[in-house]
This record gives C-alpha cells, structure tokens and sequence, in this order.
C-alpha cells in the first residue's frame, strides 16, 4: 500500500512539474496536452483574481496561459502536510485525487487535481494567503461594514479579523444570535453539526448532532464574545450612497432609535439568500377575518390550540410551521402551491455531505468541495438523488398516494441544486410528511384554498422570500440593483452570480448559503477586501 501511495505522489508530481513547464513557456499546445478533452479548471483567486470556471481542454489551456503570464505560478508540488494522493470516486467515477501547493506573485496557493490515467479531469487552483500585508490604518469607523449578523455575518467577520481588517457587523436584533432565536420553536439545522463549524472555532463535543435553534444562537453570542468582533445589536441598515471618486459609502444605520451615518469603504450584504418576504397576491384572501401572518412573522403555536390553521407553501418554513401548530393541538392544512422534493433526513438527505465522512480533516474537506466543478457537481447530485429516491420510496410512495405532488430539481439534480439556483422548494423531512402521510396534517391544493378559509382562524403564507435584488433596490436604490444584475444562481462562468466576489458595484459584496459555504468562500472573500486594502488589487480590476 505503501508503495502504491508512493507511486500516486510521483504521478502528480510529475504532471504538476509538466504543467508548471508549459505555464512557464506559455505553451498552449502542452498545456490542452495535460486535460481530457471534457476537463475543467476552476481558479479561486490564484491566478486569476477572481471565482471562475472553465471547461474544456483548449479553453482551459486558453485560461491557464492568459492567467499565468500575469500571475506567474511556480514551485508546484504534492503537499506533503495534507490528505495524501489517492484513489476516490468522484460525479460516479473512479479517479485519483492529489492537493498541492504553489506560489504566485500574490502569495501561496494551493489547489486539488483529479487525474483519469495520465491526463487531467478537473485541476482547482485557490489563492491561500496573501504575501503583501494590509496597510489599512484603522480609524473611528470600520473599512467593512457587515449587515446581517448570523452565520454568513460572523463568518466573514472572523475572516477579516484574522487579516486585519476592521469591520463591524449591524444587526437589527437586540441580542446577538436573535435572528435564529425569535423564530419558531421547532426549528434546528437540518444537517449534520460536524458540516456546520464556524471558522477558527469549532463547535464543542457535546453538541447534538442537529443543533436546535436555541443552543445555536447562544453559540453565536458565545462566538462573537470569543472572536471579539464588533457588533451592533438593535441597529437597522437603511442604506446608503457611494463615492465614486473618494471610493468609499455613505450610509445610514438607525440605532437605539438614533440615526447616524458611517463611512465604510465596503458594505457587505450577509442577510441571507433571500431579502424581502414575498407575500403574493391572493384573491381568496381578500375577505378573511382571521389573522394572516408571513412565515417570517411567525414565533409560537401556543396561541392556536385548538383553533383551525392553514399553512400556504410546502418547503421547510411550511412544513415545519404546520408540524409545530399540530403539535400544540391545532388543526392544520398544509395547502400546496408547486410540486415540492421531499427527502427523509437521514440518511438521504446527507448523502451529499459523504466527503465529509472519508477521514480527511476538515479543512481538507473543504479544500475539495472548493475544487468540485459545476458540471462535476450536478453529476455527483443526480447520482445522489437517485439514490435518495430508492432509499425513500416508501414515503414517496404514500405522499404521492394522499396527492402530494413530488418534484427532484432541475435535471434531477436533488435539493441542493434547488437551494443553489432558487433558495428552497424542498423539505428535509423531520417528521411533517409523516404527519401528512397519517393524515394528522391535512393536504390541499392551491385551487381548494377558497374553501378552507370559512372555518380557519390563521393563515401562515409560507411563501418564501424575494430575491437579494429587491433589498439591493431597496437600499441603494434601483440604478445599483441594475448595475449589479442577477444575484444566487449560476452564471455564464459556472459559479453563483455576484457571491463572495467582486461585483459590477464597487465596494458591495455579498455572502450567503450554507454553513459549509460562507466557511469555505468567506476565506476568499476576505483575501480579496484584504488585496484591495493593501494593494495588489484594484476594485476595478
């Protein structure tokens, strides 16, 4: 076995030491050589400066040469400190895979590569450090102002604490942690704890294995305190103006009821994938005389105990809400506007995390969820899908049979895919499609709603949220929001548009998604504030 490890750290080595040849050389030919023809490179700030994606074994070489001649990468080889090159099953097939480490002009780097015989599938390059340090002399007001404080917020705030950099977080909550602790009692993360850390602190050992919402926000004020970020609790954003010359903002926060202004050089929107509730119109409801509540307004079932609710929406928010209503004695209709992918939360759900459970550290981990291309990536989740579904064809089955309409994604690429592109419409079941299945949560249509609402005391529009680029109108005004353009989903580069990178505004940033996610790329969005602060980039670039 010994032997065999060997023999895989010589095959990258020798690969990584043709690559740096013909980088060198800028030898396009050579280059395109290395790749399968279906290869794709995808660059993390190294070379490139920014988070892209291409495919292909001539537009790869095309990428690598044009990047290269300003990055200048070198000293390419095995990194002998981490997971060790080896054989592994990746999108369904079988490949070696091998981290390494390099240097540019910018500073070390590091990357993944995943070799088919003697040529490249997949090569990920990702900047790790910076070698400039930052000049930004701190004053009476932060380079960075965060709005939004939780998970995304606070990790992006450790990040550009760990740099330097001063930054400050705004929250309109009164308690550090309030935006997971005022919602519904029944909520808790819906994946595992060992996926979810924050950086630099791991959540302790005697956690459960699904964090309930109260034992998260109280790990929020814990991690804030511990970290020393500067946070502004009880303090509304209400937007604000930029200085194209003197590249900095004007902006408004209202705190304890006082409004001042600040003067930041980067605001960055951590509120989430979604910004505004979206409340549609709805001609049934004109009439009603109950109480009619967003999911977002939405905190306790006690007040409901025996009265008669219905839920609009069958993702998570409307399948958690109605289980939380039936468990405090109301009698509750889950009403369904579109087909919805429902999938048990374990195993199923977590399938997608398996990386996770190889025995990597979790910082390897994360180096190779980083290094999954798009194509690879729906490949792997359509596998995962299709595996969720025999797992789950039980429940399926029934829900089917009660008239629940099932959905698998796009392509049936599973519920991450779903998350990725629109912000939900799946539902991890923890207990709701059983309540369904056993009729103890009744099950509607959109078009039966007018004839439920005579005998309904409460209505919850579990309706989801509009996209960021209504709250980007909403606080910079609609010139900014076009200016942006689309944020979530993918764009033409293959990655998620104007997330955790430099967007067409100067000075805004946006971070968003998953646990897993905003640890992963709030590294990368901090070295990039951190670049324009010391120098190396320019916000223009």
């Amino acid at each position: 076995m010994q032997v065999e490890a060997e023999s895989r750290v010589t095959q990258a080595n020798q690969w990584l030491g043709r690559l740096e040849r013909a980088l060198a050389a800028g030898d396009e030919a050579a280059l395109a050589g290395l790749f399968h023809a279906d290869g794709h490179w995808r660059d993390v700030l190294a070379l490139s400066w920014r988070i892209g994606t291409v495919s292909g074994a001539a537009e790869v070489a095309r990428g690598l040469k044009e990047h290269a001649a300003r990055a200048r990468p070198s000293g390419f080889r095995v990194d002998r400190d981490r997971t060790a090159p080896r054989e592994v099953t990746r999108a369904g097939e079988k490949c070696v895979e091998a981290m390494f480490r390099f240097e540019t002009v910018d500073g070390p780097a590091n990357g993944v590569v995943r070799f088919k015989g003697d040529r490249a599938w997949t090569l990920m390059t990702a900047l790790d450090d910076l070698n400039t340090k930052n000049k930004y002399q701190k004053n009476e007001e932060p380079a960075v102002l965060i709005v939004g404080g939780g998970h995304a917020g606070l990790s992006i705030a450790a990040r550009l604490a760990h740099r330097g950099i001063d930054a400050l977080i705004v929250d309109r909550w009164p308690r550090v942690g309030d935006n997971w602790r005022r919602r519904y009692g029944v909520l808790r993360l819906h994946n595992q704890v060992y996926v979810n850390h924050l950086p630099f602190l791991r959540y302790p050992d005697d956690f459960p294995v699904y964090i309930p919402k109260d034992q998260l926000a109280d790990w929020f004020e814990t991690y804030a305190q511990r970290l020393k970020l500067n946070y502004w609790t009880g303090t509304e954003f209400r937007g604000g103006t930029y200085d194209e010359k003197a590249k900095r903002w004007s902006v408004t926060v209202e705190r304890d009821g006082q409004a001042r202004k600040l003067h930041p050089r980067h605001v960055l929107l951590a509120t989430g994938v979604s910004g505004i509730p979206s409340i549609p119109d709805i001609p049934a409801l004109k009439g009603f005389r109950g109480k009619v509540l967003h999911s977002s307004q939405y905190d306790n079932a006690a007040a409901w105990k025996g009265k008669r609710a219905v839920v609009i929406g069958t993702g998570t928010s409307g399948h958690d809400i109605a289980q939380d209503l039936h468990g405090a004695g109301a009698h509750v209709t889950i009403v369904q506007r579109s087909p919805t992918l429902v999938i048990n939360i374990e195993p199923s759900a977590q399938l997608v995390y398996s990386i996770y459970h190889e025995g990597p550290s979790l910082e390897d981990c994360d180096l190779v969820t980083l290094s999954v291309p798009l194509a690879l990536a729906k490949k792997a989740h359509q596998l995962a899908s299709d595996h969720a579904k025999r797992l789950d064809q039980d429940l399926l089955r029934k829900l089917e049979q009660k008239g629940f309409r099932l959905d698998y994604g796009d392509d049936n690429t599973g519920w991450q895919f779903k998350y990725l592109t629109r912000g939900g419409g799946y539902y991890f079941n923890v207990g709701g499609s059983d309540l369904i299945v056993e009729g103890k949560i009744g099950l509607a249509q959109f078009t039966e709603l007018e004839k439920l609402l005579p005998e309904t005391d409460l209505v919850v529009l579990a309706t989801g949220y509009k996209g960021q680029e209504a709250l980007v109108g909403k606080l910079f005004g609609e010139a900014v929001a076009q200016r942006v353009g689309p944020i979530w989903n993918f764009g033409e580069n293959q990655e998620l548009r104007n997330m955790f990178q430099r967007t067409p505004q100067p000075g805004l940033w946006f971070i968003a998604g998953s646990f897993a996610q905003c640890r992963i790329y709030s590294k990368y969005l901090a070295l990039q504030i951190q670049a324009i602060e010391s120098g190396p980039l320019r916000e223009s670039a």
